[in-house]
């Protein structure tokens, strides 16, 4: 008999989502996280847009997850007392000839099942917002902005009234067959010895360090095209005196490579305003995540503003300053690559993966643990 039904690595805020719901479906559960609280990773360095979920093809993990994982942010937002604004979103097409990409946008976004998008002609913008410089745009009224890092806390809380038991600066270090189940090797620190247990199911939830995690269990990460591509981008903080001058989140048209959203306008919950993030060079294969230096460089001011200021009209160079920066695991650094979700077979029964968790990630993190806990660990 394993001495755990689930042990979940990693404690961002996917991580903490299975740890939830595998509880609350009356589980045993142990979530290890290395750092020395949750969600101090990802979750804690990126716009913390719940997003609408126009973006992804539709069928695909990213799509089918992002609508009902809004939904379930939104009112477990609303039990726990966090804060939750849903501001709306605007998708801009600056000049004429980018309207045809923002239809196929909007067609996107209806076959996905977003709510209430809408095409908006320029007089319509500029009434809805005088500062946005547009020559169409599509709005997304349900997009909002959220508490990421409060969401993590909120649900590894719930997740411990349910029973898991909820380990901060537990890193692990070896994953084995053991029979039936699979050992789990945690390294001492300088608050206790290091252990290892056993457990019937394993949820890799690692971030950053999934794919490293799953060479662990003797996954050949390159041959399963799980290496992650480590992105870096940084944010720039727009001076307090236009807070509250834009009161949605504005984006430009995503580029045609994929490789990201694009740098656009965010909102925080108390109507701050900070632009990114931008698209750095990835980091080399192999980088150690906890070596990554997250000072912005201030000298990324000046493209920034170059990339705001055509749909941000009123913004001066001047306006803006270092905010943080964050990291984004992806697969690819361009081009569209989904989620990866899988349940191990033969050798590797019990072991669930989760890599190439960007966005929407966070917006998706309570339906993929639903989808993990009701599908993937089902015996």
């Amino acid at each position: 008999m394993p001495d755990v039904a689930v042990t979940i690595v990693g404690g961002g805020i996917v991580g903490c989502a299975v740890a939830d719901a595998a509880a609350r479906a009356g589980r045993s559960v142990v979530l290890l996280e290395q750092e020395q609280a949750v969600g101090r990773g990802t979750t804690s360095r990126n716009s913390e847009v719940a997003h609408g979920g126009m973006y992804y093809p539709t069928g695909s993990l990213k799509a089918r997850f992002c609508v009902e994982g809004r939904h379930l942010l939104k009112a477990f937002s609303a039990e726990a007392g966090l804060g939750w604004r849903e501001c709306g979103k605007l998708i801009v097409a600056v000049e004429a000839d980018e309207i045809p990409a923002l239809q196929q946008l909007h067609a996107l976004g209806l076959a996905n099942g977003v709510e209430d998008l809408q095409l908006l002609e320029p007089q319509e913008v500029s009434r809805l917002e005088p500062g946005v410089r547009a020559a169409a745009a599509l709005i997304s009224p349900r997009t909002a902005v959220c508490d990421a890092e409060g969401l993590a806390r909120g649900l590894a809380r719930r997740a411990a009234a349910h029973g898991a038991q909820v380990l901060c600066g537990a890193r692990v270090t070896a994953l084995a067959r053991d029979g039936v189940a699979w050992r789990v090797t945690v390294a001492a620190d300088s608050r206790r010895e290091g252990w290892s247990h056993t457990s019937g199911a394993v949820v890799n939830a690692a971030g950053l360090y999934a794919d490293q995690v799953a060479a662990l269990a003797g996954i050949d990460v390159e041959a399963r095209g799980w290496r992650q591509v480590l992105v870096r981008g940084s944010y720039f903080r727009i001076a307090p005196r236009h807070r509250g001058r834009v009161g949605r989140l504005v984006y430009p048209l995503p580029p045609t490579d994929g490789s990201t959203l694009g740098a656009h306008l965010c909102l925080d919950l108390g109507e701050g305003l900070r632009l990114g993030p931008d698209f750095a060079a990835p980091l080399p294969p192999g980088s150690d995540p906890a070596l990554i230096a997250w000072a912005v460089d201030a000298a990324r001011a000046d493209a920034f503003h170059q990339d705001a200021v055509r749909f941000l009209p009123w913004l001066e160079r001047d306006d803006l300053t270092p905010d943080m920066s964050g990291m984004r695991p992806k697969l690819a650094a361009h081009g569209f690559r989904d989620f990866v979700a899988d349940r191990g077979e033969g050798e590797l029964a019990g072991l669930v993966n989760l890599v190439g968790i960007d966005s929407p990630g966070l917006t998706a993190s309570m339906a993929l643990a639903r989808h993990v806990v009701d599908e993937l660990m089902a015996a």
